[in-house]
């Protein structure tokens, strides 16, 4: 029988499907991957729920991020298996700890006021981008070469003030270098693998991997094929072997999960959704890892992490 470790999750768009699309977390429809079912069988004790930023819908970021905040708070009306996390949430309990954050720094229109009123709200993490040029800065998507704006280096400094920690996944090279350089407080990349593994530019380099985990930070390794490998096809073998490489460049404390369910068009077979955590836990002990390595790299890491900012 598989042994189920209790599992964090650095990353979903949920929130989005909930409005846009009618997810119900205890209800679901067709195509939704987090549930309520698939989060217990899985072992989940921490779920991210992130508002992303759609620029190509008809309605102004700050709008759209309320809005989700909004659907998240009423998920948890509803649900009170789900709860936000607190410094003395106890991973024992029958419940599952909840983080705020926001994808796309569009959400706080140019506006480090926002950026107050989001703490205000419960938000704990935010991307400085998704996958568009804004007023902060260059997504990796677009290859520039361009570092972060003045305002970017203003919000990094205000984050950090305030206790939003900074997720550099989405942000360009050039970007995550300055983020690296300006931060008070340890980084994170919610969703991001390796690009010594997948050339992709939304794949983190592996001087950048060793910076975040000196200064305490983590990295999710995310479940989407085309930032797996360069095949046409991804397995859980995949993600498993970009966990050993985070290991090795920047060691066990560094790496943790960040599926990016309901953020992606095709899945892993074995990790449709939150039910096949355990099979990851499951190839770590296969692949030679400790049973408190593995808990921390299911659970701990993130889990730690993120309750410098609770």
């Amino acid at each position: 029988m598989t042994r189920i470790f209790p599992a964090a999750d650095g990353h979903c768009d949920f929130l989005y499907g909930m409005l846009e699309r009618g997810y119900d977390i205890a209800a679901p429809v067709k195509d939704q991957s987090i549930t309520l079912d698939a989060l217990i069988a899985g072992g989940v004790k921490l779920q991210f729920f992130a508002a992303w930023i759609d620029m190509l819908l008809d309605k102004n970021p700050l709008c759209q991020c309320t809005g989700m905040i909004d659907a998240y708070y009423r998920m948890l009306e509803s649900n009170p298996v789900l709860t936000p996390l607190t410094s003395d949430f106890d991973p024992a309990s029958d419940r599952i700890a909840t983080v705020l954050t926001v994808e796309g720094g569009e959400a706080i229109e140019a506006n480090l006021y926002n950026l107050a009123i989001l703490h205000r709200l419960g938000v704990r993490a935010m991307t400085l981008t998704w996958n568009d040029v804004n007023r902060l800065a260059y997504p990796a998507v677009k290859k520039s070469k361009k570092g972060l704006t003045r305002l970017g280096r203003e919000a990094v400094a205000e984050m950090c003030r305030l206790g939003i920690a900074v997720d550099v996944a989405h942000l360009n090279d050039a970007g995550i270098d300055d983020v690296l350089s300006l931060s008070t407080r340890p980084i994170f990349s919610s969703h991001t693998n390796a690009r010594a593994l997948c050339d992709s530019p939304r794949c983190i380099k592996d001087e950048h991997i060793r910076a975040i985990s000196t200064m305490g930070g983590v990295i999710g390794v995310n479940f989407y094929y085309k930032q797996l490998t360069d095949k046409k096809a991804a397995t859980i073998d995949d993600v498993i072997a970009h966990i050993a490489h985070f290991i090795e460049i920047g060691g066990v404390s560094c790496v943790a999960l960040g599926s990016d369910f309901d953020g992606m068009n095709r899945y892993i077979d074995a990790l449709k959704n939150s039910s096949g955590f355990p099979l990851i836990a499951e190839r770590l002990i296969k692949l030679g890892l400790n049973e408190r390595e593995v808990a921390d790299i299911m659970f701990n890491n993130l889990y730690r992490y993120i309750l410098h900012f609770i």
